[in-house]
């Protein structure tokens, strides 16, 4: 989709209100969200709604039918991969308008085969605390949208 400054994409998401925050980012950044189903829930789940407020009019959303899908409508390099099994901190990926920043599901992550196949594209959050596995969805979106908003957008 033309005139994004950067792309969300979340693949296969179980948790409404994690998927209403990202929205609610989506919407402020005029970022664009992509939903990779099959999805945790309904979109008109009410958690869902809530966590978006009355932005999601201002929100724009594309729908893909399966991870496969997306992958195949998508030139590899604007996608970066974030997850717990990579060494890379996110802030060295070098992010160029329009990209894709790709987060799995929250019970289970990216696929491992998309991981493996896509080894030189995945990026960690790191984290000091070695009794704490992950961030919570949302809040990683955030971090690594606004790096990559920081990296060639004015805001």
């Amino acid at each position: 989709m033309p005139n994004a400054p950067c792309n969300i994409v979340l693949v296969e998401p179980e948790i409404p209100p994690n998927t209403g925050s990202v929205a609610r980012l989506c919407g402020a950044t005029d970022s664009i969200l992509h939903l990779v189903h099959p999805l945790g829930f309904s979109t008109d789940d009410k958690h869902l709604k809530r966590a978006g407020l009355d932005y999601w009019p201002q929100v724009r959303i594309q729908h893909w039918p399966n991870l496969e899908a997306f992958l195949a409508a998508q030139d590899e390099r604007r996608l970066f991969f974030f997850t717990t099994k990579a060494e890379r901190p996110y802030w060295q990926a070098d992010f160029q308008p329009g990209c894709f920043l790709v987060f799995g599901r929250e019970t289970k992550g990216l696929p491992e085969e998309i991981l493996a196949l896509y080894a030189d594209r995945c990026y960690t959050i790191p984290m000091t605390n070695p009794h704490i596995r992950s961030l919570n969805l949302a809040m990683s979106a955030g971090i690594v949208l606004y790096e990559a908003l920081r990296q060639h957008v004015k805001m």
